[in-house]
């Protein structure tokens, strides 16, 4: 028999922590709106291809971590393990490069086949921003702050801190990789297996490596700071001067990389204490090469992404729900009308429970479960008199008041 439990690295997202999920992204849309993003949604799958092309042959995501699978049609198809890569294939596909720049939101479930742990699931949901056709800093200097005011907006600037780095330009870092690779192949016989996988086709990802015999390898590698181009020097120092001025708080990481070839200049992480090893809530960082190995035009870009689950464990759960609102007939006779009352008042957008059997015990009862702010109770002979008892839930304090009336007397509780 198959097992009634979810599939391992899965839940279901019960109404309290669906509030939190909810609140981190509709958070992160308000900001996105604020900031002049508009929001796209892509398929939850795509052709392999628009992962296995851009991802990487050698990374963890595509030889590990991604659901494939063969359609009835025969062919090869991933679930989204991120949202990068399905915004890049929608500017190609949609023709977008005429409106650049652009820049776009979204939000919704990824998946990747890894060992869940603490906010880190098998399907888990993003939201991110990309912005696209921007080849100067100004665009890196607002993805970082519109993500900058989405954590603080969620009220985690005390439990976060900005990482950066510089990965420089494609000659900087042809120059650099010829360096590291010449370091690294001195000293194989101390490095990790992937590491070693890693070596020809991807060494930059070798210098944030959490094998500790690779960390202390690294320690005495050729930093790439030191061989960053002028070009490249100049960009981040803009980039530094202008968050400066923005009034955000930054740590230059010289060890934080991106391990692909389209990944350029700025590189970023946001990240807590509070979540052990697994710090990092929101990353990101430029790709001017990812839409041009797509087979697109050569277009730059710079765009982030932040786990929902991961941010929600942050938050602050005590945050109570809006409280509803008991409206409880007492009699038979008293049913239909208080689910007129009730409509009248969902439509005037408060939040109403009415229960749909029980005498008034059980009903005050279920209103006090469910944290009811007040209950109107609807008796038949109050409805002859066209009045019902408003009951405030915390003080019991409780009056008669017309129905025609009921809306202005609830305004206290909206």
């Amino acid at each position: 028999m198959t097992s009634l439990n979810p599939v391992r690295g899965t839940q279901d997202i019960l109404p309290e922590e669906g509030r939190l999920y909810r609140r981190v992204e509709e958070t992160a849309f308000e900001v996105a709106e604020r900031y002049g993003f508009g929001e796209i949604t892509t398929p939850i799958f795509e052709f392999t291809e628009v992962f296995s092309r851009t991802l990487g042959d050698t990374s963890d995501i595509v030889t590990k971590e991604m659901y494939t699978f063969e359609d009835k049609g025969g062919d090869q198809i991933t679930l989204r393990p991120e949202g990068t890569a399905g915004v890049a294939r929608a500017f190609i596909s949609n023709g977008l490069q005429q409106n650049l720049p652009l820049k776009l939101f979204y939000r919704g479930p990824m998946f990747r086949y890894e060992r869940p742990q603490k906010g880190r699931r098998r399907q888990f949901r993003q939201v991110g921003v990309e912005i696209l056709g921007v080849a100067t800093p100004q665009a890196d200097i607002e993805t970082i702050s519109i993500a900058q005011t989405f954590l603080e907006e969620l009220g985690l600037k005390d439990y976060i801190k900005l990482e950066l780095n510089s990965l420089g330009d494609t000659d900087s870092r042809s120059a650099y990789c010829d360096e590291l690779v010449k370091y690294l192949s001195d000293h194989q016989d101390k490095l990790s297996k992937d590491s070693l996988e890693r070596l020809d086709r991807n060494p930059m990802r070798i210098l944030d490596s959490k094998d500790e015999g690779d960390q202390a390898v690294v320690v005495d590698a050729p930093r790439l700071q030191d061989n960053l181009n002028e070009a490249s020097q100049s960009f981040f120092e803009d980039l530094c001067e202008g968050l400066t001025k923005l009034g955000i708080v930054f740590e230059h990481n010289t060890n934080l990389v991106r391990g692909l070839d389209y990944y350029c200049h700025t590189a970023f992480e946001f990240k807590t204490s509070d979540l052990g090893a697994q710090g990092t809530v929101l990353a990101g960082g430029r790709y001017d090469g990812l839409v041009g190995q797509m087979g697109g035009p050569e277009t730059p870009g710079i765009g982030w992404a932040a786990g929902v689950e991961r941010l929600s464990l942050l938050l602050d759960d005590g945050a109570e729900a809006k409280r509803p609102i008991a409206v409880i007939p007492v009699g038979g006779k008293a049913e239909s009308e208080a689910m007129v009352v009730t409509e009248m008042l969902r439509k005037k957008g408060y939040r109403v429970d009415l229960g749909y059997s029980g005498n008034l015990k059980k009903r005050m009862k279920r209103a006090n479960r469910l944290n009811a702010v007040a209950a109107v109770l609807l008796g038949e002979d109050e409805l002859t008199r066209n009045v019902g008892t408003l009951r405030n839930m915390d003080s019991g304090e409780q009056k008669e008041v017309s129905l025609e009336t009921l809306e202005d007397h609830l305004a206290l509780y909206k």
